[in-house]
């Protein structure tokens, strides 16, 4: 199938690279800004095309690759064009097909979902990365099998999921990437409180979160865990607590231990936490 891109950004180039290198055939982009347009081609070796239209005769698949709140927008310009038996696409990851392309069913065109759980930073660069990132693929059940088949000819590794996971999914991909940052921004900033430069602080810190990652990854949460929580100490909890700055500081600390406990119990079964979990109660 044959794929064009409306929206020539991060996404757009990155992903039509990823395709065009596994051997599918891209079609090239539209984009409002025609210079974009103009580089995402050339940087795939493909057409900028002067019109929407232009674009979607050319193509099977159309991936809508604007901002998120353009999407739905985007898709309204294009509804009365001749988009029939067309694979709509967009690669949000908090929308779900269904809500991206509303009505979409009485155009005669087939909508999904396909994101990348990755964080898309660079237009010309992050397509080297990409093909270690997991797809979710969400949409229209008529075809797809269909849209699967697609994926698996680019040799994209996938897991189909219900539209109505798709925030739920979102949640969990925000938890490990977004909220991660928060945390290490958090050391970082108690490291330099401590008289490091943010520069040693990163350092510092990077083989210990790589090392935690890869371990939790690797043999699973509980068997990475270490800790004053996995030991139950509740001596240097209550010394963190003293440090921490604020109460809104020492309700995190308190939280994000608490969802730890289970891991703990799973670890060592015959470990008595109860008064653990009441010291973080």
């Amino acid at each position: 199938m044959k794929t064009g891109f409306i929206g020539a950004g991060k996404v757009g180039c990155s992903l039509g690279k990823l395709l065009s290198t596994r051997g599918m055939t891209v079609t090239g982009y539209y984009d409002r800004d025609t210079q974009n347009a103009e580089e995402a081609a050339h940087f795939i070796n493909a057409k900028a095309f002067e019109t929407p239209e232009a674009l979607i005769k050319e193509s099977d698949v159309l991936f809508i690759t604007v901002p998120d709140g353009l999407i739905s927008t985007v898709f309204e310009e294009i509804r009365t064009l001749p988009i029939k038996g067309k694979y709509i696409c967009h690669c949000s990851g908090s929308i779900s097909s269904k809500d991206a392309f509303p009505q979409i069913g009485s155009t005669g065109a087939y909508e999904y979902s396909v994101h990348p759980l990755f964080a898309v930073s660079d237009r010309f660069e992050t397509y080297h990365e990409l093909p270690d990132a997991f797809f979710t693929l969400e949409g229209n059940p008529a075809h797809i099998d269909e849209m699967s088949e697609y994926l698996r000819k680019a040799g994209l590794r996938f897991q189909i999921i219900d539209p109505a996971a798709k925030t739920r999914y979102h949640l969990a991909a925000v938890y490990a990437s977004n909220l991660m940052l928060a945390l290490i921004g958090e050391s970082i900033q108690l490291l330099q409180e401590c008289g490091f430069s943010e520069e040693d602080a990163r350092s510092a810190l990077t083989p210990l979160i790589t090392g935690n990652v890869q371990h939790a990854l690797e043999r699973g949460v509980a068997n990475a865990l270490t800790g004053p929580v996995e030991r139950g100490d509740i001596t240097t909890l209550l010394k963190h607590l003293q440090e921490a700055d604020d109460e809104e500081d020492r309700q995190l600390y308190r939280l994000l231990s608490r969802k730890l406990l289970p891991f703990a119990k799973a670890k060592n079964p015959n470990r008595d936490y109860q008064e653990t979990e009441s010291f973080l109660q």
